[in-house]
């Protein structure tokens, strides 16, 4: 049987990491600047991690949802107090697709309710895996037999009201800084504004935080640099630091019933067990404040370089933007000077996303390496 070709492969085969470096077959090391789409929130073979992981395979893996596991509850009060939303529930499962699954049934049942708005350039899994036709100012796609979703351009508040006073939309999902669509973001007005029309018209507010979440833009959800409360926050990439775990934060306004929500693989003791150490790693290493110095010197440092645009986004979700085609550019920095960076739909864009454990001398030898490229390619 062969693979399924469906991602371009670099020449690379990674067999061992630590913190923020990767070393291939060959003992090359590699600065890890993406941590697979800001998946290695923790830094990679981090020990605290691994010790609490293989502790737990030692016992128990994984059982059913159908029996007790105290360490969902464990993980879920630590959640709570990290992120200050600990009046809120959680539901566990094993991505973020399935996250915003969850979330959209969720709404769905809760408002009677199947449009979904959404944004231009957004991506959450199966709402941008549709085809989409253009209707004016929107974009309608199929979600599946009972759900649509139109796509909107963020920041126009005026569309998103007119669009919910039709009064079938279940639920409004954003992503606070956009991840694969180019770094792009609200601003706080719009998102304030946001929330109103939506308690107006008895629509739901998800945040999809898979990839902005856990301390990656600088506080614990991207939302909170806006001053606002969502119904939903979906989250995962960082959550298990490789381990694939994800959730639904659930704020009070949803009543639990038997059988409402579903999963397999979610909440297993070894995904919970990742999401504990993340947790304690995170906050007994300050990673948020370490996200935030480290967030302050690259913006400084990325001066240096004429030749960007603009660095979009906040903390360590950030994309450095060029007026070309970055593909040549992004496999030069990985295969010469061994430097892991990410794209995105905006071809321009050079996607960096490293653990949050990176440090200012991992932003200098960026720098430096990004200068040494652009000159090699205008040679």
């Amino acid at each position: 049987m062969n693979l399924f070709d469906v991602y371009p492969l670099y020449p690379i085969t990674p067999v061992k990491a630590l913190d923020c470096t990767i070393y291939d077959e060959n003992g090359v090391e590699y600065l890890d600047l993406y941590s697979g789409h800001g998946v290695i929130s923790i830094g990679h073979a981090q020990p605290d991690y691994n010790t609490k992981m293989k502790a737990q395979l030692d016992n128990l893996s994984f059982y059913s949802n159908a029996i007790q596991n105290p360490l969902q509850v464990e993980l879920a009060e630590k959640l709570g107090q990290m992120s200050g939303l600990t009046d809120y529930s959680l539901f566990l499962c094993s991505s973020g697709a399935e996250a915003n699954e969850n979330a959209l049934k969720l709404a769905s049942f809760h408002t009677n309710k199947s449009r979904v708005i959404a944004f231009d350039n957004s991506f959450h899994g199966r709402t941008s895996a549709a085809v989409a036709v253009t209707d004016n100012k929107k974009i309608v796609a199929p979600l599946n037999a009972q759900q649509s979703v139109t796509f909107l351009p963020l920041n126009q508040i005026d569309l998103v009201k007119s669009e919910l006073e039709k009064g079938d939309v279940c639920a409004v999902i954003i992503e606070p800084i956009q991840g694969v669509g180019g770094l792009d973001q609200g601003t706080t007005e719009f998102f304030q504004a946001l929330q109103e029309v939506c308690n107006a018209n008895n629509v739901i507010l998800i945040l999809d935080e898979v990839q902005s979440g856990y301390g990656r833009s600088g506080k614990f959800f991207a939302f909170q640099h806006h001053n606002i409360t969502p119904d939903l926050v979906t989250t995962a990439k960082g959550m298990g630091n490789g381990f694939p775990i994800g959730g639904v934060l659930i704020s009070p306004k949803f009543q639990a019933s038997y059988g409402l929500l579903g999963t397999t693989f979610g909440g297993s003791h070894l995904a919970c067990a990742a999401g504990i150490a993340v947790l304690d790693v995170m906050k007994n290493l300050n990673l948020i404040e370490n996200t935030n110095k480290v967030s302050e010197y690259f913006f400084e440092a990325i001066k240096a370089i004429p030749e960007i645009k603009q660095v979009k986004g906040k903390g360590l979700m950030l994309g450095v933007e060029f007026d070309f085609d970055v593909s040549a550019l992004r496999k030069k920095m990985i295969i010469e000077k061994h430097i892991f960076t990410g794209g995105a739909n905006n071809k321009n864009l050079l996607r960096i996303l490293p653990p949050l454990t990176v440090n200012t001398e991992a932003i200098d030898k960026f720098v430096k390496a990004l200068q040494k490229s652009l000159a090699e390619l205008n040679a």
